[in-house]
């Protein structure tokens, strides 16, 4: 397999995208303001305990204060250690924290939405070869290392390496390393954790012990090894800061790095900026012409699949298991791309065999194996659905490409028109019963202007009857579809002064849209949903004609070309 790791700079943006076969497989991005919290090391300051919650806040300079389980109290597991041993984990809690009290701790998951970060007690230092982690008498090593004898090898190696009172987790870049290699890192890392013991004794809370490296050295420490066939640069700056940061983390892949001069960045010219708009599309196609639905909620994200477009051969059942097969293989790289995490339900289509099931279960297990996130599939419930849980520490990419909507509050739908309609009309009669006004000014959305309007007026006429008032209605284009703003409420003829959007005499250049239903030789324009009826402009339908606007009316006005 053919796997690149490409990092392009537009401005202060930084992203980095692992391609495995010229396909898109990983995409991080790296903006001003937003780095990443994730291994961060604060000293903070207990604000509140809650015993009801087994769980306290701690205030570390951060927006909002972050939130310490009391499972994070224990020693923790990193992505890819083995299983700690029972009596480690379930030790008893050496001290309790009390309000007041300063704390050393590290965030382990980004602030999401209104929830701040959560961190741990349990700090970990990851290296190139090894993870420091410097209060948990622990050896581990990569279950990603699957030969036995040189998972006996470097375990040996960590254990004769490890300083008292420390755990050490060898990962996986460190098959076939020498001891040597693995001393250098440990150094290394030691000193890192030194510096950031001095940096506590001398600070008080709330302070920054400890930031994570950028977005670059992170991505080739943790992905950089023998699988990688080269990493292609689009910016001098970064290329050199990749080369220095080499020479001291790993030499021996500096041949690798390229450097691509161009006008284009390097996400434009492997089209990477499309799978990035991509990735903010709920529905995704899969190549037999099915599809699948990708849903998010605060609780979860579900993914349904659909067989689309794709409708086989002749038999049903092998219809519904390709579908299945080559989207589990789709979910996966969905999952990866857009680092999604936490609880994940897929609705597969029905199978009606236990061995087809097995089959795409099965497929689903395999294509995780590359995914260097932890994963964990749950297995089939009575309802057919697949669960599986994905280690979630940050933001998934379409959270950080998107916002809530603000005008449907996250919903993600807004009213129809005629919805909307319904209700201008209802705000209408209630702002006139409790007003004296002869004419009211209402200002929506142009579509919802011209469902008031109706067809010749006919639909405001019948409204001006229930009311017995004069009502005007201006569309605007700065509406949203579900705004209403009345702009003036008064005499009727202060009011039918403020309300035309064109004057008579007045020269306008607007395109004719449709002819007009009753008398095809004329054309109809309009003007922020006022109707601009064109004499002889039927014929010019689509096209752009200077008018002159010969008369105007509370609903229309009459024009001819000039």
């Amino acid at each position: 397999m053919k796997k690149e790791i490409l990092v392009s700079v537009d401005q202060d943006d930084i992203r980095v995208a692992i391609t495995e076969d010229d396909e898109v497989a990983e995409l991080y991005i790296e903006r001003p303001g937003s780095q990443r919290l994730v291994g961060n090391i604060y000293k903070g300051k207990v604000e509140n305990v809650l015993p009801g919650m087994e769980a306290c806040f701690v205030d570390v300079g951060l927006e909002r204060n972050t939130f310490l389980y009391v499972d994070d109290a224990y020693p923790v597991r990193s992505e890819e250690e083995d299983d700690l041993p029972d009596d480690v984990r379930n030790a008893a809690i050496n001290r309790l924290v009390h309000s007041g009290q300063e704390v050393m701790v590290q965030i382990v998951k980004e602030p999401i939405g209104s929830k701040g970060a959560r961190v741990t007690r349990n700090v970990t230092l990851p290296g190139r070869y090894l993870v420091l982690m410097p209060a948990v008498d622990y050896v581990g090593v990569s279950r990603r290392i699957n030969d036995d004898d040189e998972r006996k090898r470097l375990r040996s190696i960590a254990d004769s390496l490890r300083p008292s009172g420390c755990g050490l987790i060898v990962r996986t870049v460190a098959g076939g390393r020498s001891k040597n290699d693995l001393k250098e890192d440990l150094d290394f890392l030691l000193k890192k954790w030194q510096k950031i013991v001095r940096k506590s004794q001398h600070s008080s809370a709330p302070a920054l012990l400890y930031q994570d490296q950028g977005l670059s050295y992170r991505v080739l420490r943790d992905y950089l090894d023998g699988s990688v066939d080269r990493v292609v640069v689009d910016d001098k700056k970064e290329y050199d800061r990749i080369l220095n940061l080499l020479d001291a983390m790993a030499p021996s892949y500096r041949n690798l790095v390229q450097l691509r001069r161009g006008t284009k960045t390097l996400f434009e010219e492997r089209n990477i900026d499309q799978e990035i708009e991509n990735i903010m599309d709920r529905r995704v196609w899969l190549d037999c012409g099915g599809y699948i639905i990708i849903d998010h909620t605060e609780a979860l994200t579900s993914i349904d699949v659909n067989t689309g477009r794709y409708v086989g051969a002749d038999d049903l059942q092998e219809t519904v298991l390709k579908t299945n097969l080559e989207a589990a293989e789709e979910i996966v790289r969905q999952l990866r791309l857009r680092d999604i995490g936490g609880i994940i339900i897929i609705d597969f289509i029905d199978m009606e065999t236990h061995r087809n099931r097995q089959k795409v279960v099965s497929a689903l297990e395999n294509a995780l194996e590359k995914d260097k996130t932890r994963a964990t599939v749950l297995g089939i419930t009575k309802l057919g659905l697949v669960e599986m849980t994905r280690k979630k520490g940050q933001q998934s990419l379409d959270e950080m490409l998107m916002k809530p909507c603000p005008y449907c509050e996250g919903e993600g739908r807004v009213m129809s028109e005629y919805t909307v309609t319904q209700k201008v009309r209802g705000e209408i009669r209630k702002a006139l019963s409790a007003s004296s006004a002869e004419a009211i000014l209402v200002e929506v959305h142009p579509s919802v202007a011209s469902l008031l309007i109706g067809s010749g007026g006919s639909n405001l006429r019948r409204l001006e009857e229930s009311t017995g008032r004069s009502i005007y209605i201006r569309g605007a284009e700065s509406c949203h579809l579900e705004e209403m703003k009345i702009v003036a409420m008064g005499r009727q003829g202060q009011v039918e002064r403020q309300a035309l959007p064109v004057q008579e005499s007045e020269v306008l250049d607007i395109k004719i849209e449709e002819p007009h239903v009753s008398n095809p030789r004329d054309g109809i324009a309009r003007v922020e949903g006022y109707v601009i009826d064109v004499e002889g402009g039927g014929k010019r339908v689509g096209e752009h004609v200077k008018v002159e606007i010969v008369k105007a009316y509370r609903t229309y006005a009459k024009a001819r070309i000039l």
